[in-house]
């Protein structure tokens, strides 16, 4: 493809959908084909698409930001979070955004769940499951010093959220409701960057981390820097995710 890819979905006919550099995508592996469904920030020739997620009405949410000229360094507000609906028509929620990352919505899908990653904080929305409308912005979570900068998420099977810790080496395990960490998975690395369930039955953990920005020595340290772990033995399970419905 003729851009990063940053996030990728199942589509219900089919198929895939991605967002690349600035485009909502149709992928097609058989004949390795792209379709440009939308594209966003034509104003912005800077930015690029981040995380991205399919909501339980088969809308595929994604955010923007401006490209790093180091990991996490970046011209700040240039982003904004976007929604593609089965129509294929775009909607834009907010702009003003750093860093647009993880994304979920909560187990009876009346809350979404949301990072921007440099505002350290875990955001949740009401939700509008009919409309995919959002209102009523606050934190549940405002992330410790250790635990650096927030970066992808997902949701478990008891609505619990797990959330990647860019620099911080870590998953976290939140309790949305109490805004209380309940968890913390360490890992042999510093740069985690997303995690989600899967397996048989979606009880292991996957976590991607990166090794760009790593100098020599901190790379004879974490020489796994780049990898994706899988955890297991949480004694909790993920939920399966959704199709993109258009």
């Amino acid at each position: 493809v003729d851009a990063p890819v940053s996030s990728v979905a199942l589509r219900q006919s089919g198929g895939y959908v991605a967002t690349i550099g600035t485009k909502f995508c149709a992928l097609n592996w058989e004949d390795q084909s792209v379709v440009v469904l939308a594209a966003v920030d034509k104003d912005k020739k800077n930015n690029r698409f981040n995380d991205g997620k399919v909501d339980p009405s088969g809308r595929y949410f994604a955010g923007t930001m401006a490209e790093e000229t180091a990991p996490a360094v970046l011209e700040r507000h240039q982003g904004s979070l976007y929604s593609l609906f089965p129509d294929h028509h775009v909607k834009k929620y907010f702009d003003q955004v750093d860093i647009s990352n993880g994304l979920d919505w909560s187990l009876d899908h009346k809350i979404f769940y949301y990072i921007d990653s440099l505002s350290y904080s875990v955001d949740a929305f009401d939700y509008d499951l009919q409309t995919g409308q959002i209102s009523n912005r606050r934190s549940v979570y405002k992330l410790e010093k250790e635990e650096h900068i927030p970066d992808g998420m997902c949701i478990d099977a008891e609505g619990k959220l797990w959330v990647a810790c860019y620099n911080g080496g870590r998953v976290i395990r939140l309790d949305p409701e109490t805004g209380k960490r309940l968890q913390t998975v360490k890992l042999p690395v510093d740069k985690t960057t997303s995690c989600c369930f899967g397996g048989k039955d979606y009880s292991e953990m996957y976590v991607t981390c990166a090794r760009d920005g790593l100098d020599s020595e901190s790379l004879l340290r974490q020489p796994e820097a780049g990898g994706i772990f899988k955890i297991t033995g949480l004694g909790v399970k993920g939920i399966a995710p959704y199709p993109y419905a258009g």
